[in-house]
């Protein structure tokens, strides 16, 4: 499934990288404890997540994430946004919890991580 097609389903918000949003997503995963979003995504995946600081944008580019999905509605600072611009790593928000997110993902047919 193509990242712009999760984005149009879930009315999300993009925040940067509006040219990245033909990526293909290859799986997902939620967690807000980072160790885990290294130990356990893959490249393509989308991470679900409520932070919102510049530390994701590392996790994403070292992990080569497909996108970022930022719930809560919690926002990221312009220093965040300018860095994931930078490093080409798509931030997307909404005001819809993780919980939210995630069951929608999984309805669409957007796999777990094993």
């Amino acid at each position: 499934m193509k990242l712009k097609e999760i984005i149009k389903k879930l009315e999300l918000k993009v925040l940067c990288c509006q040219d990245l949003l033909d990526e293909e997503v290859s799986g997902g995963y939620a967690s807000d404890l980072l160790s885990n979003v290294i130990a356990h995504t893959k490249k393509g995946d989308v991470w679900v997540t409520m932070q919102s600081h510049v530390n994701i944008v590392a996790v994403g580019v070292l992990k080569e994430l497909a996108a970022i999905i930022i719930t809560q509605g919690r926002e990221p600072d312009a220093e965040t946004i300018k860095k994931a611009t930078g490093e080409k790593v798509p931030l997307l928000l909404t005001q819809h919890s993780t919980f939210q997110v995630v069951g929608n993902l999984y309805e669409m047919g957007v796999s777990p991580i094993d």
